[in-house]
């Protein structure tokens, strides 16, 4: 059998270890990509979106370490 396309809103939420309503929250402010699907309009996360949207965040959290590390680099000794 093949590996689901789409994944639930609860099943992002369980993939990523956040609450269903963080996930709720990143599919309404753009930040992940999602479509609504049926009758009653569920949404739903392809799982390519999905291993996107995490690899623009190991992405962006990769240059976060690395701007902090160059901050903590030109603190002074002893502060």
């Amino acid at each position: 059998m093949a590996p689901a396309r789409f994944l639930k809103l609860t099943d992002v939420a369980e993939t990523l270890n956040i609450s269903s309503a963080q996930a709720y929250a990143l599919v309404r402010n753009g930040e992940l990509p999602a479509i609504k699907v049926g009758g009653r309009g569920q949404w739903r996360v392809e799982t390519t979106v999905l291993e996107a949207y995490i690899q623009r965040m190991y992405e962006k959290t990769e240059r976060l370490v690395a701007e902090h590390a160059l901050e903590d680099a030109d603190e002074e000794p002893g502060r």
